[in-house]
């Protein structure tokens, strides 16, 4: 087995400084992964032992820190919304025409604007991406009440049989 490969000058206080400055429990880990390697010189199947994880994983981050380095630690994080048909603003776009009519009272016709989601994406989309599209953009669907939410049903079917006067 070849002997394990040295860290420069500096690292080992650079790591002690990202354990510290760690801001949720796996960058802690991805920083004490390589700690534990450059401090006290575990091999990756003791490394995946304290931390749980598998020595391949190990390996793996040992060897990116070896390519990027300080760099590393930069990286972008997880979320986004990869499989997206339109971007946020485009689909702003989109719904602007329809916000015009909205504001003049008129009602949203969900499929009118499903045919121009549809149009702008170049192909069919199912109605929960238009009603999804649609929350995300702040919209809600209202509609007017059939009756009062106090409304005393049998009094007003006594008011109806009682005759009036004049």
């Amino acid at each position: 087995m070849r002997p394990p490969r040295p860290f420069p000058e500096g690292t080992l206080e650079r790591l002690q400084r990202g354990l510290k400055e760690a801001r949720n429990k796996a960058e802690f880990q991805r920083v004490q992964c390589l700690w534990l390697r450059a401090a006290l010189g575990l091999n990756a199947n003791q490394v995946a032992q304290a931390l749980g994880w598998r020595p391949t994983s190990v390996r793996r981050l040992q060897a990116q820190y070896w390519r990027q380095g300080e760099a590393l630690w930069q990286r972008p994080g997880r979320g986004g919304r990869r499989h997206q048909n339109l971007p946020v603003g485009e689909e702003a776009q989109l719904l602007a025409g329809f916000l015009q009519r909205a504001e003049r009272g008129g009602l949203l016709e969900v499929s009118r604007v499903q045919q121009a989601y549809e149009q702008a994406v170049g192909h069919a989309v199912p109605k929960s991406t238009v009603y999804r599209m649609l929350a995300r953009h702040g919209w809600r669907k209202l509609a007017p009440r059939p009756r009062h939410p106090q409304t005393d049903t049998a009094r007003q079917q006594t008011f109806k049989k009682t005759p009036r006067e004049r």
